[in-house]
């Protein structure tokens, strides 16, 4: 009878709206009758609801629905259906705002646009959190409801469940975004149950960037044997249901693609109510426990040949830091997983989350397999090795200490594995300045390495490098240079000149070029690491900041100071943003620009950055450490361009007495202190001291560096003035 008078034109204009109608059956499909017994009713029960819709040139009827087949198959022209996303941001803030009635005022744009986005910016969501929110106040606000929602799932989960009555809704229909979208998996389930399980399994990854050939029939009832992988027409069957199951749920705006079709991406909302979903029907471990089994296959160990799909993969390899079960296989394969990607993650200098990955790899074959079974020793090495280059030195030497101990009860002290416990050791000694003990650690790991593996291989070239950072860290510049020309020759004819390995030998040879002087080599060394650093790495890596670093250094050794500064405070915007501002390597990089400011006469600026670097690293590294010397000793220097001789003279003898306790009086740094010294007491008048620290300070100069270095020839042409001033006077 509606149908009817509505299609009558006589009748005036109207409008129908149809919403939700997502149900292809109900829409779409005819409906078999179900008594005979008047023909009139056969007639009716036969038609669809579509049948139903009225057409007239008085009338609009407009339709909303999330199933772009019933859309397709209710509008006659395509040009007539409008896809509408999410909301755009701005709308939705000024959408919540007045929906927020009650918190009217209350509410910082920031915190709408943060609820905004928490709920993917849709309509339903929003007006719950809203009605949620206005019902709860003034005791609930916005930022305490944000702080529920990302607290936990169990507090996400009871927040977007609750069911605020609307009275412009249909009083039948759910206002619980979360219950509406189970209507709507359950509904898939018994029509496509195939895409459901497409869309549990794709509910565990990220929720942006899946790639299709991680679901391809791994989401079947049961794993595809050998021979059905060469069966081709099973394999094409195959292909066949993949893309009809994802048709549909994309058809249902479950799913949808970014600019590159092979990768799949998810609403929050979706994913996070699709898990829920699973959890209520008491299948979310089975999915996860495919999900691992999925990841394991294809997530490789994160070497250099690897880096493009560890990249492509970490986000999802991620996700498991938030699942877990109490099954030894699903223990097992997580710990793996995770002790990669941490691998992953510290060559790129995301130590945070690799520092929680292998902590939980760590803990997981310590239930699995003990806490003595080489793969738990792999796990605490990896572990160490973070701690190490957060400065975290007292905890990465314990752990090493520990993890070298068992291999070497275990596998032997010859086995490969050992050996690289023993290296990793000695990098952490010689981060604390105990050199004595870390340079033999080095060379027993070079020539173990060279016989197990070869000298060629990656693993004694790494261990080559790392024996010339420490010769050079002692002042042993020749040897240094001879140990990385080795290292950077092998390197470059096994890996190729753009490997992060040959890159880093690279670097380290222009260190100990610049330690002796000769910068116009060292900086077109460090320019050449910087570049291939940049491409391969990107600028923000912490490998690519230390070139950064060290190309500042020679710059400002060569007097280049504006180029120097520039360097150091992209250096120091880089280590901040990515490592922190109490990491050391980002107080070295304010310690360096200090440098650079105060040659350029800014001194109350450079003393406030040097005090600044020295009250971090003496409470990163402690007050004997030879990094915060090192600030003291450049702080002295700042202080003596200010005339201000006292507190220089303090500050420089305590860098002194310091470094001849690590290092040697014979060390080239031991003797810049005197250097320093020497010049305090120049400026005080206090001529014969000064002649005697001038002549220690030249002799041993001369020896440890040459003749000919740069600061030999400058300390020398100080020693001439102070003489020329002793005759005259």
């Amino acid at each position: 009878m509606v149908h009817n008078w509505l299609s009558d034109e006589n009748n005036g204009r109207w409008t129908m709206v149809v919403d939700n109608a997502d149900d292809e059956q109900v829409m779409l499909n005819s409906r078999k009758s179900e008594t005979d017994s008047e023909a009139s009713a056969t007639v009716l029960s036969d038609r669809s609801l579509a049948d139903y819709l009225p057409s007239s040139s008085n009338g609009s009827v407009v339709i909303t629905t999330r199933n772009r087949k019933v859309a397709e198959g209710l509008i006659e022209y395509a040009e007539d259906i409008l896809d509408l996303g999410p909301m755009d941001v701005d709308v939705a803030v000024v959408f919540l705002t007045k929906k927020l009635k009650k918190l009217e005022g209350m509410c910082s744009r920031d915190d709408l646009t943060d609820l905004a986005r928490q709920v993917d910016c849709m309509p339903l969501a929003m007006s719950q959190a809203a009605a949620y929110l206005n019902q709860r106040a003034p005791r609930m606000s916005l930022s305490k409801y944000l702080w529920e929602l990302r607290s936990s799932d169990e507090g996400r989960a009871r927040l977007l469940q609750a069911d605020i009555r609307d009275p412009r809704r249909d009083g039948k229909s759910s206002n619980s975004i979360m219950t509406t979208w189970y209507v709507s998996y359950e509904h898939i389930q018994h029509t496509h149950n195939s895409a459901a399980r497409l869309l549990s399994l794709m509910s565990l990854f990220d929720r942006e960037g899946i790639p299709d050939h991680l679901l391809r029939r791994q989401y079947l009832d049961k794993w595809p044997s050998e021979n059905e992988d060469k069966d081709q027409t099973r394999e094409r069957q195959s292909e066949m249901d993949f893309e009809d199951d994802v048709a549909t749920l994309r058809m249902y705006s479950l799913i949808g693609t970014g600019i590159n079709e092979q990768l799949f991406e998810m609403h929050r909302l979706v994913q996070f109510s699709v898990r829920k979903w699973l959890e209520i029907r008491d299948e979310l471990k089975w999915w996860q426990r495919r999900y691992v089994d999925v990841l394991e296959q294809r997530f490789p160990f994160g070497d250099y040949e690897n880096w493009s799909t560890c990249q492509a993969l970490f986000p999802h390899v991620q996700m498991l830091i938030s699942y877990s079960t109490n099954e030894a296989s699903f223990r097992q394969k997580r710990a793996v997983l995770l002790y990669r990607a941490a691998q992953y993650a510290t060559d790129h200098g995301l130590y945070g989350i690799a520092e929680m990955m292998a902590g939980i790899s760590v803990a997981e074959r310590e239930v699995v397999l003990g806490k003595d079974g080489t793969r738990t020793l792999s796990s605490m090495n990896i572990l160490a090795s973070v701690w190490w280059h957060q400065g975290k030195y007292k905890q990465a030497e314990e752990m090493h200490r520990q993890a070298l101990t068992e291999r070497e009860k275990l596998l032997g002290v010859n086995h490969e594995s050992t050996f690289m416990s023993m290296n990793e050791l000695a990098l952490v000694l010689g981060s604390q300045g105990k050199y004595e003990q870390s340079e033999p650690m080095f060379r027993r790991v070079l020539a173990g390495l060279e016989k197990v593996l070869g000298a060629d291989h990656l693993r004694t070239l790494t261990a080559m490098n790392n024996l010339g950072v420490v010769l050079e860290k002692q002042g042993k510049y020749e040897q240094a240079e001879e140990m990385h020309r080795r290292a950077l020759t092998e390197g470059e004819k096994v890996l190729g000149v753009d490997h992060p390995h040959t890159l880093i030998c690279l670097n380290n040879l222009g260190v100990v070029l610049r330690k002796q002087g000769k910068y116009k080599q060292a900086e077109e060394m460090h320019r050449r690491t910087l570049t291939g650093g940049e491409k391969i790495l990107g600028t923000d890596n912490p490998a690519t900041l230390t070139v950064m670093n060290n190309l500042g250094l020679v710059l400002t050794r060569q007097g280049k100071d504006e180029q120097a500064e520039e360097m150091h405070r992209r250096t120091l915007a880089g280590r901040e943003k990515v490592l922190g501002i109490d990491d050391p390597a980002t107080l070295k990089s304010l310690d360096n620009l200090a440098t650079v400011v105060g040659r350029q006469g800014e001194y109350e600026q450079a003393e406030e950055m040097y005090r600044r670097a020295l009250v971090g690293k003496e409470k990163v590294l402690g007050v004997e450490h030879l990094a915060t010397l090192k600030t003291v000793s450049n702080l002295a220097w700042i202080l003596l361009l200010q005339n201000r001789h006292e507190e220089s003279d303090e500050m420089i003898r305590r860098t002194l007495v310091g470094r001849e306790k690590v290092l040697g009086v014979d060390h080239p740094d031991t003797l810049l202190d005197l250097w320093v010294l020497a010049d305090a007491a120049f400026k005080k008048q206090d001529l014969h001291e000064a002649l005697k620290l001038y002549d220690r300070a030249t002799n041993g100069l001369t020896k440890a560096l040459g003749a000919e270095h740069p600061s030999t020839l400058t300390c020398l042409a100080e020693r001439e003035s102070l003489l020329e001033k002793m005759n005259a006077s």
